[in-house]
């Protein structure tokens, strides 16, 4: 497993400890970020896709904060920039 894999799965490992996730998908975007300054600490920009019950009725900012609160460890070592769409399950188009 690469570094980068052993990170995704800490970050989706706290991410199902803060929430009770129905779908989650993190994607590393740091390959378009290549030398940019924030991506020569070492940390990496990644794009995030969650779905869960706990951001029913919470508005973008309250998910947001929600997300950090639960990936803090990780930032800003292992994650720089961070892209996140975070959705209640009737939020979901199928």
């Amino acid at each position: 497993m690469s570094i980068n894999q052993q990170r995704i799965a800490a970050f989706e490992e706290d991410l199902r400890k803060a929430f009770e996730v129905e779908a989650l998908n993190i994607i590393d975007e740091s390959h378009l970020h290549a030398g940019h300054v924030g991506a020569a600490s070492g940390g990496g920009h990644f794009r995030l896709e969650i779905v869960a019950p706990e951001f029913k009725g919470l508005n973008p900012v309250a998910r947001h904060r929600a997300v950090y609160a639960a990936l803090n460890r990780h930032i800003p070592a292992e994650i720089h920039a961070l892209t996140i769409y975070a959705l209640a399950p009737d939020e979901v188009i199928h």
